[in-house]
């Protein structure tokens, strides 16, 4: 392979370089973005919520409280 490699032209040989180069780029690009997609899976549902919380006025305060709610899933 190496034997190959030293037969081509100066230029030719470049482009092998560059391209090995881009490959490598590639592979650490796509690490990266594995990584970033486990980093944004590791919040806890308060964090991905907290937009959310108190945006609603009024209802029962507890719904596990609220006996005539929960009667229809007893069934």
């Amino acid at each position: 392979m190496i034997d190959e490699f030293k037969k081509l032209s100066p230029e030719k040989q470049q482009e092998v370089l560059n391209f090995i180069e881009f490959l490598q780029f590639k592979e650490i690009q796509k690490q990266q973005t594995l990584q970033d997609k486990e980093k944004e899976k590791q919040i806890s549902f308060l964090e991905a919520a907290k937009k959310f919380i108190g945006c609603v006025d009024g209802g029962p305060g507890d719904l596990a409280t609220n006996k005539k709610y929960l009667e229809r899933y007893s069934r």
